[in-house]
Formats: C-alpha cells, sequence, structure tokens
C-alpha cells in the first residue's frame, strides 16, 4: 500500500503522485480514449498542443535548442539541459518558478527568435498560410472583442 502526503494529488486511474493539481489536471488527459490533435504526419493523436508539437519535431527534423559547446542540437530545451549537465557538467541552476528566457521556434522550417515580433515576421513574410498565424489573428480578434465588450458594457452603465 502506497503512503500518501495530504498535499499530494493523486490519480484516480493509475496512482501516479503529483504535487500540484493542474500538474495532476493535465495528466489526467492522457487516461481519456478522445485525442483532439492528431498529428498530420502519422495520425498519433494527443489530447495538448504542446505533446503534439513536441511528437511534431520527431517528423520534421526540428530541433531548435542547439549546445553551444558542441553544438549538438535537441527537440525540447530539458534535453539539451540534460545534455549540457551529463557531457559538459554544465549545472543550469534557476530559482523556485523562475522563468527561463522563451524561444520562439517556427514549426515550418526550424527558425528561431527570442522576440516574438521577429517570429510573427518571418512566420507572415516566409510562411503565409501557416497555422501559428491563424493563431496568433484568432487571439488578437477575441481581445480585441473582449475590450469592445468592454466599452460597451462601461457606456450601458452611464447611460
Amino acid at each position: 500500500m502506497f503512503s500518501y502526503s495530504s498535499s499530494d494529488f493523486v490519480c484516480s486511474v493509475c496512482h501516479k503522485i503529483f504535487p500540484l493539481q493542474r500538474m495532476l489536471t493535465r495528466h489526467l488527459k492522457c487516461h481519456s480514449l478522445v485525442k483532439r490533435h492528431p498529428c498530420r504526419f502519422c495520425g498519433k493523436g494527443f489530447n495538448d498542443t504542446f505533446d503534439l508539437k513536441r511528437h511534431m519535431r520527431t517528423h520534421t527534423g526540428i530541433r531548435p535548442y542547439k549546445c553551444e559547446l558542441c553544438e549538438k542540437a535537441f527537440t525540447q530545451r530539458c534535453s539539451l539541459e540534460s545534455h549540457m549537465r551529463k557531457i559538459h557538467g554544465v549545472h543550469q541552476q534557476y530559482a523556485y518558478r523562475q522563468r527561463r528566457s522563451k524561444i520562439f521556434v517556427c514549426e515550418d522550417c526550424g527558425y528561431t527568435s527570442s522576440r516574438p515580433d521577429e517570429y510573427f515576421l518571418h512566420v507572415r513574410q516566409c510562411h503565409p498560410g501557416s497555422p501559428s498565424l491563424r493563431r496568433q489573428k484568432s487571439r488578437k480578434d477575441d481581445t480585441v472583442t473582449t475590450i469592445f465588450q468592454s466599452i460597451q458594457q462601461n457606456s450601458n452603465k452611464t447611460k
């Protein structure tokens, strides 16, 4: 029998333990039979767009995380960090909840940038039909709609 802490969150399906509720919630998706995001190359389904993106790199060969010491490249930042630690003895220290610098990766060609404006300019110029542009436009449209609704509500209150 397992002994759980009162602060643990336990999966009712496989009994895996998580320190945070959000981690358990994300994990529970893996037990769902419905896979909302299929891979366009092999058809494998995923419940999370992040997992699909990570999987797609196995087909596209895009490896945006490059080792500055030996030029080896990786599909995920955690793989680069593990490589740096095991091969080069470089231990990266991050404070609790410290965010690492984000890079924006073009999933069509592998272009990377630390600046979102440069990334979206690249995608707009080189891949105008890219799904990432449609997602960005959708987010902007949602923001504009929310602002417009807020303005309307405020103007109705003053009437």
